[in-house]
């Protein structure tokens, strides 16, 4: 396996929080890195049109706009809410000029995870027809079994194939994203079925620390953490994917410090355990 370069990195915008889209554009350009994703609150105050033009001006291509989904809900006024909510992003993705939207699919902890799942599949079909109008591709991403009560019923690789295979559509498929897949027994099996049936969609990366202190907040940067990154990523490769390797990180140490320096560790880090 060939080592990586920067060429092959984007960032997602919440890995750097404290930084404006702008900034985060001239910055990531300065770094060297190639591709973004765009968090739907780096588009405040600018517009998803305006913030497609500044990143394309600065040579960055767009890879995926964050976040769709959380579809389930005990009420059927907030299930369509949700659907409502997901053609909205839809309709800024597309003027955005992201390919993408990548689906945190949801859960509610008032019923069981079966009826979540089903509500998921019932919304994923009703932005479908959209989505396809647009040219706006569906990533399922599974979430580690620690969110299953109230942020993502899908959470092995297997189930989001499931949930993929089931729609049978070029724009559904699958965010394969090592902070929450990394520990499946199933994972190297799994991820080939979904190169298989032409799924696999997106590949994020960062780290899981071994004494992490926020469920949520507390992601490592590549190699502060125990996930074998290079293994999982030969996996992905030997798909036929070469696409972003892109690094999403949560983690309230890490936007505590000078963001400068944070990015200088991530594209280092990048390359070494990438």
């Amino acid at each position: 396996m060939e080592n990586i370069t920067l060429d092959r990195c984007c960032i997602h915008t919440i890995t750097t929080k404290p930084w404006g889209l702008a900034e985060a554009v001239e910055n990531y350009a300065a770094a060297g890195v190639k591709g973004i994703s765009v968090w739907q609150n780096a588009t405040e105050g600018i517009g998803p049109r305006r913030a497609g033009e500044i990143i394309r001006a600065a040579g960055l291509e767009i890879v995926s706009y964050v976040r769709g989904g959380f579809f389930p809900h005990t009420s059927s006024a907030g299930r369509a809410q949700a659907i409502d909510h997901n053609r909205k992003l839809l309709e800024e993705a597309a003027a955005l000029g992201a390919p993408m939207i990548v689906l945190v699919c949801g859960a509610s902890p008032d019923q069981s995870l079966e009826t979540s799942r089903d509500q998921i599949r019932e919304g994923i079909a009703a932005i479908l027809p959209l989505a396809e109008k647009l040219g706006v591709k569906l990533a399922i991403e599974p979430l580690h079994p620690m969110y299953a009560a109230d942020r993502s019923a899908i959470n092995t690789l297997a189930q989001a194939n499931d949930m993929a295979e089931y729609f049978k559509s070029p724009f559904v498929g699958v965010a394969v994203d090592v902070y929450h897949l990394w520990w499946d027994g199933d994972l190297e099996k799994e991820i080939a079925r979904c190169g298989a049936n032409g799924n696999l969609l997106a590949y994020h990366v960062c780290d899981w620390k071994v004494n992490t202190i926020d469920l949520l907040n507390d992601r490592g940067l590549m190699g502060e953490g125990c996930i074998d990154l290079k293994k999982i990523r030969g996996w992905v490769e030997a798909t036929g994917f070469n696409g972003f390797c892109e690094v999403e990180i949560f983690s309230n140490i890490h936007w505590a410090k000078d963001q400068h320096l944070f990015l200088s560790e991530i594209t280092e880090a990048f390359v070494r355990t990438v």
